[in-house]
């Protein structure tokens, strides 16, 4: 799959509409105004938007931010991310309070080039999620460039991410987009060995795909959080109170089958009544006594996985081991993303993606050691998995 990239495009004088993600969490600041939480989203589409605007382009920037309905709401409005990108980028970024229309043409043609303008939020529109033939056109009409570096909303066919790409002569890649295709192309398809993948989060059914496509390739599949419990319930453990997906028992037996071995899972854990800051947390080994439930992974668990992280030449991890949330279920969350930093420290191609286990990387302070840390959660499944990436497969062949 090779497709046009920013490199094969001169955007000297053009209009580009940018397809950016920056769904990002909204705060409230001191004077009550809403105000950017964590910027890492942003800050991951700055190559590309300053690739567009130091060669001469018009920046158009389009993204979704939260569930709004297919109506305005004031609460997920993208102005204070236009207010915070301007800080990044130290330049003046307009807003539009409108996604499409004559208003925004009028705006776009009259901005000089090498300016940059951020467009509302585009599922305001109720086309957006039905990618609406009509949507999709009136997005094209504002550019004569599309680029789309919103790798963490490529696995969805919206108007914004593949409809608009139908009826644009050039689509290309954004910075970020071939960087993500690139990294996770080499874990998917030519790991260097040992490699190992570290799946957590609440459900199986979740990651099925992910479980069987990486089982294919990973020497082992580490397996943490919520999901170890249904595997644990399936070979005969006592679980406690745990969560447990009781009509996954069967589909989580196949996989094991299908794993061979390279399945991995909690042999001690972190238990108390509730996932709550004031419950009493303690360790038990092999099976959880009712009314308990495991909220992390055990010491002898982390020792265990930390040994396989640091032998492997490629660790790909999605997934927290527990509530990390709550600091007396975090340790074994944090000892993970601590492995992976110093494995790749020793050498070792590490990827972490999924806004979870990003969220306890950065907590955990190993962000910047880790080699390649994706923007994308169900993409980043969905392209381990070797489903087709809509967003990407409407961009315009190389």
């Amino acid at each position: 799959m090779h497709k046009l990239t920013l490199d094969d495009v001169d955007v000297h004088g053009q209009r580009v509409l940018i397809r950016v993600d920056f769904n990002v969490p909204l705060n409230t600041s001191e004077d009550g105004r809403p105000c950017v939480g964590d910027d890492t989203r942003i800050r991951a589409a700055l190559p590309t938007i300053r690739h567009v605007l130091d060669h001469g382009g018009k920046a158009i920037l389009v993204s979704h931010l939260g569930r709004p309905g297919g109506q305005p709401d004031p609460d997920l409005s993208l102005a204070c991310v236009a207010d915070h990108l301007g800080t990044l980028i130290e330049e003046r970024v307009r807003f539009s309070s409108n996604t499409v229309g004559e208003t925004v043409e009028e705006v776009i043609n009259g901005m000089s080039d090498g300016s940059v303008i951020l467009l509302e939020n585009t599922r305001f529109d109720s086309g957006e999620k039905t990618n609406d033939t009509a949507f999709s056109k009136a997005l094209a009409s504002l550019a004569d460039v599309y680029v789309n570096d919103a790798f963490g909303a490529a696995h969805r066919a919206h108007a914004s991410t593949a409809g608009v790409a139908e009826f644009m002569d050039v689509a290309a890649l954004g910075r970020l987009m071939e960087d993500e295709i690139e990294a996770l192309a080499r874990i998917r398809d030519t790991p260097a060995h040992p490699m190992v993948a570290i799946l957590g989060g609440s459900k199986v059914s979740d990651k099925l795909g992910t479980i069987r496509a990486l089982s294919e390739t990973a020497d082992h599949l580490l397996i943490g959080g919520a999901m170890s419990y249904t595997f644990l319930k399936m070979l005969g453990h006592e679980v406690g109170a745990s969560r447990v997906e009781a009509d996954r028992l069967d589909t989580a037996e196949e996989l094991y089958k299908q794993a061979e071995g390279t399945i991995a899972l909690p042999t001690d854990h972190v238990v108390a009544e509730a996932p709550e800051a004031e419950a009493e947390a303690l360790v038990v080994e092999d099976d959880i006594p009712e009314g308990l439930m495991g909220l992390d992974i055990g010491p002898a668990t982390v020792d265990a996985y930390r040994a396989r992280i640091l032998d492997a030449a490629t660790v790909v991890w999605n997934g927290p081991m527990g509530v990390f949330e709550v600091d007396q279920f975090a340790d074994g969350t944090t000892a993970v993303a601590e492995a992976l930093a110093d494995a790749s420290d020793d050498g070792a191609f590490s990827v972490v993606g999924g806004g979870d286990s990003v969220s306890a990387l950065t907590q955990s302070g190993c962000a910047d050691r880790i080699r390649h840390v994706s923007t994308g959660g169900g993409a980043l499944l969905a392209f381990f998995e070797g489903a087709s990436l809509p967003g990407v497969e409407a961009l315009t062949d190389a």
